[in-house]
């Protein structure tokens, strides 16, 4: 007799993703080979190559800089905001009307799971592009001046590709600024496609270009003399490297670097609410999140019934297909990331940590990990202090508000951070004592076009999001 209880997967269609066996380089509106060679894109889920993508050379990225610059100089800059919002619009709604195959693309290439590009990545994506085409004609309210910068290069990494890119271009586009963009290395097929959505907005040939590549190709784009404006978001030691290489230069940066996000459990709680939270905190995009709530302090005396609950919680995730549209749970980015997570939880368990992994089968090709939660984990414990950017989670406890409070502030990150409570007051009083440019509320991971959103200390500055990541494309009030 059939068990009626038996799994049924629910697989999204491939279909509807046309995939080229090659990509060029998108410079000037066209789509280009370029003077390299070029590198795989693979899917983590199955390590199939997906496609040959051509890495751009320096001359590659000066052609790019210098369609940017006629654009900017010629037509961009030139338009009126409402001109330019016009643009903006159109280009967000064909992002809805394609939303499906771009949601299905970023899941293949990216390896999260398909509700979380369907239901998160692709309808912020569209969020911001209308957001910012709301500012295009109204940047003279904004406080930030009305002049934009010129040519902004833009370097963004793999963990939300189209997202990403939506929080560079869309401000940029608005402030009147013209880009170069470089997705990253792993994952630079949604971005492709973006330039194909870019070619039926008929925007201006030059306003966006999208060149590929690896590291070589992104210090090209920093270190370019005719580059006004550098934007990134990647690790802490590659945004070192970019600071030093941009200073005593005229280039406006921000920067959005890796964190450390504590997640506060107090006694008084909600704690099934806090568990569901903690789970999105740390294993939403399989931790690939630099705002992670990646170290878990709870209070003593409800440590092991928060404990006791989380892991029921964990055992119920479903690691698999980032395309069955039950997954919770997909695939590690790439075979390197994966290492890097192996190499730390090892770190953990021989620091002396107690591991605990959620059960599951992991396919046998692909990068997996399974859902992991450290316990008995402290303040001088690798995993407690480096970014292991992976679906593992560090549990400290603590007795008062201000031991949290230490705890929490005690690390060179300070991007983001979760408070759970029942008091208003306390949430108060906590959020105006971390250092963390997000605190969230009983909830984590939430984010909205109308918020900014950036970090403090050894997590970058600048903001994105909001009327202020209008500044960053805007030369000033008093320009």
């Amino acid at each position: 007799m059939t068990n009626i209880f038996e799994y049924a997967p629910a697989p999204e269609s491939r279909a509807i993703v046309d995939i080229k066996p090659s990509y060029g380089l998108f410079i000037n509106g066209e789509f280009v080979d370029g003077n390299g060679t070029s590198f795989k894109t693979v899917n983590p889920a199955t390590e199939e190559v997906l496609a040959e993508v051509a890495e751009a050379t320096d001359a590659d990225v000066d052609e790019a800089v210098k369609a940017a610059r006629r654009a900017y100089t010629r037509v961009w800059s030139r338009m009126s905001g409402a001109e330019r919002a016009k643009y903006l619009y159109r280009i967000a709604r064909i992002i809805q009307e394609r939303g499906r195959e771009l949601a299905v693309l970023e899941s293949i290439d990216n390896g999260k799971p398909i509700k979380e590009s369907r239901d998160v990545d692709v309808p912020i994506v569209a969020a911001h592009f209308f957001y910012y085409a709301g500012w295009a004609d109204k940047l003279k309210y904004s406080g930030y001046g009305e002049t934009p910068l010129g040519v902004a290069g833009q370097v963004i990494p793999w963990n939300f590709p189209l997202l990403m890119l939506a929080w560079k271009i869309a401000p940029a586009l608005a402030c009147g600024n013209t880009v170069v963009l470089k997705p990253a290395e792993t994952t630079p097929l949604t971005a492709l496609l973006f330039a194909e959505i870019c070619q039926q907005a008929d925007l201006p040939p030059g306003v966006v270009n999208i060149v590929t590549g690896a590291g070589d190709t992104g210090r090209a784009i920093v270190s370019h003399p005719d580059v006004d404006k550098v934007a990134f978001t990647g690790s802490t030691e590659v945004g070192k490297a970019i600071a030093r290489a941009v200073a005593g230069s005229d280039k406006k940066v921000t920067l959005e670097l890796g964190g450390k996000a504590a997640n506060i459990v107090f006694d008084d709680a909600p704690l099934d609410q806090a568990v569901e939270g903690i789970v999105n905190g740390i294993f939403f995009n399989q931790g690939h999140v630099c705002c992670a709530g990646s170290r878990l302090l709870v209070q003593e005396s409800v440590a092991d019934e928060v404990m006791d609950r989380l892991k029921r919680r964990m055992a119920t995730l479903r690691v698999g297909d980032p395309l069955d549209k039950n997954t919770d749970v997909g695939a590690i980015n790439s075979a390197e990331q994966l290492a890097k997570i192996r190499e730390l939880s090892q770190v953990g368990e021989d620091e002396g940590a107690e591991r605990w992994s959620a059960p599951c089968d992991l396919p046998a090709n692909g990068y997996w990990f399974a859902p992991t939660v450290f316990t008995g984990v402290s303040q001088a414990h690798r995993i407690a202090r480096e970014e292991i950017f992976g679906p593992v989670l560090s549990v400290l406890t603590f007795r008062t508000p201000s031991e949290a409070v230490e705890k929490a502030n005690n690390t060179p990150f300070g991007l983001s951070a979760g408070v759970w409570t029942d008091k208003g007051s306390r949430i108060l009083s906590m959020a105006n004592r971390l250092r963390a440019g997000v605190v969230w509320a009983n909830t984590f991971n939430k984010f909205d076009p109308t918020s900014p959103f950036g970090g403090y200390k050894e997590s970058g500055y600048g903001r994105e999001g909001g009327r202020h990541g209008l500044e960053a494309y805007l030369k000033g009030a008093d320009a």
